[in-house]
This record gives C-alpha cells, structure tokens and sequence, in this order.
C-alpha cells in the first residue's frame, strides 16, 4: 500500500469501514490482506480505514461476562453465546488469529477511531494499518480495555504512533469531526453491517469474504476501471493474426 504523500496517487483506493470490537471485522482484514497479496497491482492500492460503531452508546468499559452481555442483547441463553464465540474462534483461527473472549473487555470505540484518523493523517495508509492490527489484537487476543484512553495510547505506540501526540489528540479532540463525518456516510451509503468495503466509490461488498471473492473484485473493479483501448496503425486494417483455434498461413 502506497504511503499517502508525495508521488502519484493510488489507481485504486480501497475504504474499509469496520469496528474495532467487531470479531468479523478482524477477519475480514485478514482475508482482505491475503487478496492484496494475490492481487497484481496491490502496490497502487490505498487502503484507508473508515469508522463504524456498533455500540455508539457503550461506556469506556463494559463490565460483566461478555456472553452474557450478548444473550441479553440478542434475546439467547448464555450457553448460546458461548457457542457462538466458539465457533467465532475457531473460524479466526482458520485465518491466522488467536481469539480468546473470556478476557475480552468490550467498550466505546470513538477514541480509538479518532486515533486511527490520526496515524493516517501522521503516517498514512501503512501506520493506520498497524495500529489497526494491533487493536484488533488488543480487543481479541490480549483482553485489553479498548476504550481506555492510556491504554490506547500505549496500543498505538506499540504499532509506531507518537505517544505524545496520541495522548494530545484525545486531550483536544483532534478528529472527531473525522469519525462523525465517516459514521455519517456510512449511513448515506446505508451500511449496517461491518466490514463494508467500497471500491473507488464504485463498488461495495459487504461481509468478511472469503481472500478468493475479494481478490476476484478487486481483480474485476480494476479491469472496468483500466480498459484496453486497441489501436490500429494508420492505412492499416490490421495485422495478421490467428483466431478462432485456428491460423491459417
């Protein structure tokens, strides 16, 4: 992925919008990356994180067991939950990450999508990835407290963020404009689930599918966006050529 400045811009942008507390979310940046690295020209794509909250009224924290905060939400027994997270694990599992909900500790995202903004805006598409990784990690693998503002100022630092200007931007609340802007054109473009990723502002997909489906859209939205214009030298009708499983010589 390209870094934001200098140069000549990307051929292809690629925006993902996704929750840090979602588990599918965290997948879908997996099977999104073994796409890119299929994907012939995956070094003229900018990918750029865009902000989603599930829970936009969650405190800092969320205290109590998680699987039982998500039977009460969705009306199931607590042992349906746990199964849940279950099979949660072990498809992550099958994509390279180690999920472990029994430490994870659910809580208000906003701060850390205004970090996210801000490791784009100090170090474009390559820090926001990092620190996009680590607080999936943080949220799914580590149980730590994602809503916590000195937390996430270590988590950010950890993934090459400045700690100072991190702490800085949640003391004055650099890019919430960023994050509210994001959220709002989610709902214009009508997204209620995450990951939604939209292609060139063209093309949408929803879901964490499968590295083969993505790769396959991102291999289609660059072929219409690229099209091949066939030229033909002047004062000729065209060359010689073989055709149809045939040549005739």
């Amino acid at each position: 992925m390209p870094p934001e400045a200098g140069g000549v811009g990307p051929d292809m942008k690629v925006e993902i919008w996704s929750d840090v507390v979602c588990p599918w979310c965290a997948i879908g940046r997996a099977r999104f990356e073994s796409a890119l690295a299929g994907f012939a020209h995956r070094d003229e794509v900018d990918v750029r994180w865009r902000s989603f909250q599930l829970d936009p009224t969650a405190p800092r924290e969320r205290e109590g067991d998680r699987a039982a905060h998500l039977a009460e939400k969705y009306g199931m027994s607590i042992e349906k939950a746990r199964g849940m997270e279950a099979t949660m694990t072990a498809t992550a599992a099958e994509d390279g990450l180690e999920f472990h909900f029994d430490i994870a500790r659910d809580g208000n995202t906003f701060d850390a999508h205004r970090l996210l903004h801000l490791a784009r805006e100090l170090g474009g598409a390559e820090l926001q990835d990092a620190v996009k990784g680590r607080l999936f990690r943080a949220a799914f693998t580590d149980g730590e407290p994602i809503g916590d503002p000195e937390t996430l100022v270590r988590l950010v630092a950890e993934a090459g963020l400045d700690a100072g200007k991190a702490r800085a931007a949640l003391e004055d609340g650099r890019h919430a404009d960023d994050v509210a802007e994001d959220l709002a054109q989610a709902r214009r473009y009508g997204i209620t689930g995450v990951p939604f990723f939209v292609i060139d502002e063209r093309y949408g997909v929803s879901g964490a599918q499968p590295a083969d489906a993505l790769r396959e859209v991102l291999d289609t939205a660059w072929a219409e966006s690229h099209p091949l214009t066939v030229l033909t030298p002047t004062g000729r009708a065209g060359g010689d050529a073989c055709a149809d499983g045939s040549c005739q010589v």
